[in-house]
């Protein structure tokens, strides 16, 4: 009896080492699901098979290159830190493809599970109709709690026609928080993803816990770098519920091409402290809203530094709050520096509301011959327009007119009625530089309207290398010639260091001066 006691602990033991830093493969070609699936020559064969499985810290799960699966990859178990599950590619050859042709809302999921690392998958979801809520990957906090470490690395999603309506709208690449518990991500990253005509949006969030006075429980350490949106139907990135999420050296073209409601390229909602930078946008379509950026509504301190918005229908930047109260803190102490906008149309700048201590500066704005637009539309919601708000050393560079105005009427597509003049705006400019035709300039008593001396302005192309000609040449006016500001960075928009005293105009300081 004794010994048979020890056999006993003896196999639970070695089951439990067994089954610990397990390496499977998954072939649909030569796979079979009886096999062990733990070596290349005896590998699993269907996704069925991954999902019957309730893997453990440690674990990898690679698929064949250019292997081919239907239907929906949902996966349990979770890793613990320093030991996530990882799911990968193994042999040469394209991304595994795994299709969930508009039979499943969502074609990976990840639900309540943690400690997972996602990478180099083809995802697609296509199907016969839109769907609500469709979407390509999915991480899911449903009445959980929080979820630790969630990687989604090098995906391949395209083909995700989910609804375009905006409160049921499908999505590429989904984190959500739901339920009737408190839940959220700490540890997010989406990086190196490409992801292409997904609906409604490209990569996004949405939380439940995002009401300021009864359910405020955003997400921690949310990073979305180095991807590539094309031809979304609406939104390109979007975090939603988050603190410090850091959006960087993304590019969003061609995002709101299918929806006729509000979307942007690249912005947040009811979040804390983003930072936003060394991103592109560009060809944002139609007016609603269509802007390149936006500084969205309950919240805080969202920095927009280094980015290049070229060619959106809508405009650069919008900032927009309805009226403040305890729900809803606003938009409050947005900081746009150092971003370069080049022939963005309708309108540059649309502040709607009480947006408050918003800091403009060292920016540069052109747009070419053929257009005539608002360079600033500050448009009023139930009275109430932006407070605190200036602009500092930027260059403002028209071939054609910019204007300064206000709405006097909400149109159709997103359109306005405009009358001279930014109303009853809280705006100060200072030490801005105004090139070309400008009409209803405000009062700036520092106002440079010398040829700024650009080396070749509205030469920019596709991509944050293409910008050289947004340099300032020598003797140029604007060198050393702005308003030192507190807290302002510590780079120009090349990585020139920035040495303090009296700063450039512009998103250029010279090495020489």
């Amino acid at each position: 009896m004794k010994n048979l006691f020890y056999a006993a602990i003896f196999s639970l033991f070695s089951v439990s080492v067994y089954a610990e830093n397990q390496t499977y493969y998954v072939n649909s070609d030569i796979g079979n699901d009886a096999n062990p699936g733990t070596s290349r020559a005896n590998p699993w064969a269907s996704l069925e098979k991954v999902n019957s499985v309730t893997f453990e810290p440690g674990d990898r799960i690679l698929f064949q290159a250019g292997s081919v699966y239907k239907g929906q990859l949902k996966l349990k178990g979770s890793g613990a830190e320093g030991s996530p599950i990882v799911i990968d590619m193994y042999g040469v050859g394209g991304k595994p493809r795994i299709d969930g042709e508009g039979k499943v809302l969502d074609t990976v999921l990840l639900e309540n599970v943690e400690y997972w690392e996602v990478n180099n998958l083809e995802i697609t979801n296509l199907g016969p109709e839109r769907r609500e809520w469709q979407t390509g990957i999915k991480a899911w906090a449903n009445s959980y709690g929080t979820i630790h470490h969630i990687q989604f690395k090098n995906l391949y999603v395209h083909d995700v026609n989910g609804h375009l309506k905006k409160d049921v709208e499908g999505c590429g690449i989904f984190a959500q928080a739901s339920g009737d518990k408190f839940s959220n991500f700490d540890g997010l990253l989406v990086e190196d993803c490409h992801v292409v005509r997904t609906d409604r949006n490209g990569i996004c969030m949405s939380s439940d816990f995002t009401n300021r006075s009864k359910n405020w429980f955003p997400s921690y350490n949310v990073v979305m770098r180095g991807n590539l949106v094309e031809d979304c139907g609406g939104d390109g990135i979007k975090p939603w519920g988050t603190v410090g999420c850091v959006v960087e050296y993304n590019t969003v073209h061609y995002a709101r091409q299918r929806c006729d409601g509000y979307a942007v390229g690249i912005w947040p909602w009811s979040a804390d402290n983003t930072l936003i930078q060394y991103n592109e946008v560009s060809h944002t379509k139609g007016a609603v809203d269509g802007q390149g950026f936006d500084s969205d509504y309950n919240c805080n301190n969202t920095t927009f530094q280094y980015n290049y918005s070229h060619d959106n229908d809508g405009g650069f930047m919008l900032m927009c709050t309805p009226t403040p109260d305890e729900d809803n803190i606003g938009c409050n102490g947005t900081v746009v520096r150092y971003n370069i906008s080049q022939n963005d149309m309708q309108r540059i700048f649309q502040i709607n509301g009480r947006v408050k201590d918003t800091q403009v500066y060292n920016n540069i704005i052109y747009t070419r011959k053929e257009l005539n637009v608002p360079l600033v539309l500050a448009v009023n919601i139930d009275g109430d327009y932006a407070q605190n708000l200036s602009f500092y050393n930027n260059i403002f560079y028209t071939d054609g007119t910019m204007r300064y105005s206000h709405s006097t009427k909400w149109l159709p597509k997103g359109l306005h009625r405009h009358a001279p003049g930014l109303a009853k705006m809280d705006v100060i400019f200072s030490n801005n530089a105004y090139f070309g035709n400008h009409e209803n300039r405000p009062e700036d008593k520092h106002a440079i309207t010398d040829d700024p001396m650009l080396v070749n302005p509205g030469s920019g192309g596709n991509g944050l290398d293409s910008l050289d000609g947004y340099k300032l040449k020598a003797g140029s006016p604007c060198i050393a010639t702005g308003k030192a500001i507190a807290e302002s960075g510590v780079l120009d928009f090349w990585g020139n260091k920035l040495d303090g005293g009296k700063p450039s105009i512009g998103v250029h300081e010279p090495k020489s001066h």
